[in-house]
């Protein structure tokens, strides 16, 4: 759903199988949409009514026609502003990412298995809550990394989540988190709080402008939950302006598999390991 605020919204309802979310979500994320709702045979996206041009309009129908032959059933909808985040976060449940770490709310009521760790999330309505399963798929790859020596960046920070698991699983060196969403940034400091997950800078960053500038001060492990075209940008940045840091990713469908190994092979990296949930893959990758 939308960010509160004070600009109206327009709520684009695709009649489509539950079993294409995954890769609608995708698909939009990358024409500029950031909002989703999910339902059994119905897909909500939500874009501030401003951003519904006609441009806009005939891209999202280009993409698809491109990808599917077809444009799905849809209705637009006008939703006047209201209090977007409160309604969405009464649906949040605690979500167990494995059985060593488990994301809630504040004042959760939930006991926590021995040894679990626990990470507070009040999400804001920024990406990163743990129900997204990139979200989850970068937190499993995070589980089996030495963290504890490795300056990190952590590229689109969102809810601040993969910095402050970091911090938990035992990385003791600076982290710099950053997000081109204002909403995100306000939100991750206040998560940062909330955990006491010290020595994490959280900046208002662009992940293409402002990156080479961040990336010359030197990072041992870089983190980037994004988005195809996005990656696509940064990595041959990052591999030349951080030419030893292994880099984790996800944000990527599995169908785009070997456009990622063929970037890849490009860039001289090789894939120490890649996990796989639900459309999505994640790929911890090692520079040769």
């Amino acid at each position: 759903m939308p960010q509160p605020g004070t600009h109206h919204y327009i709520e684009l309802s695709f009649e489509i199988s539950s079993t294409l979310h995954e890769l609608y979500i995708a698909l939009l994320i990358g024409e500029g949409i950031e909002y989703f709702q999910e339902e059994d045979n119905r897909l909500l996206a939500y874009l501030p009514e401003t951003d519904w041009t006609e441009e806009r309009k005939e891209a999202i129908h280009t993409l698809l026609m491109e990808r599917f032959g077809t444009i799905p059933p849809y209705q637009t909808t006008f939703m006047a502003d209201r209090n977007w985040n409160a309604e969405w976060e009464a649906t949040l449940q605690p979500i167990e990412i494995s059985d060593r770490l488990l994301i809630i709310q504040k004042s959760s009521e939930i006991t926590p298995k021995p040894g679990q760790i626990v990470i507070e999330i009040n999400p804001k309505m920024s990406f990163g809550t743990g129900y997204h399963a990139t979200t989850r798929l970068m937190l499993r790859q995070l589980e089996n990394i030495d963290l504890k020596e490795k300056k990190l960046m952590d590229i689109g920070t969102g809810t601040g989540v993969l910095a402050i698991a970091a911090r938990k699983l035992g990385n003791n060196q600076p982290i710099l988190a950053f997000d081109n969403n204002s909403w995100s940034v306000e939100n991750a400091i206040e998560n940062i709080k909330e955990n006491n997950a010290e020595d994490i800078t959280i900046k208002l960053l662009d992940a293409e402008e402002d990156l080479v500038l961040n990336l010359k001060e030197g990072y041992d492990l870089i983190l980037a939950n994004i988005n195809k075209n996005v990656i696509d940008r940064i990595l041959p940045v990052i591999r030349k302006y951080a030419p030893q840091a292994p880099v984790l990713l996800s944000g990527i469908l599995v169908y785009d598999e070997p456009w990622l190994k063929k970037l890849l092979k490009r860039l001289d990296y090789r894939i120490e390991k890649i996990i796989y949930e639900d459309e999505w893959l994640s790929s911890f990758i090692q520079p040769l």
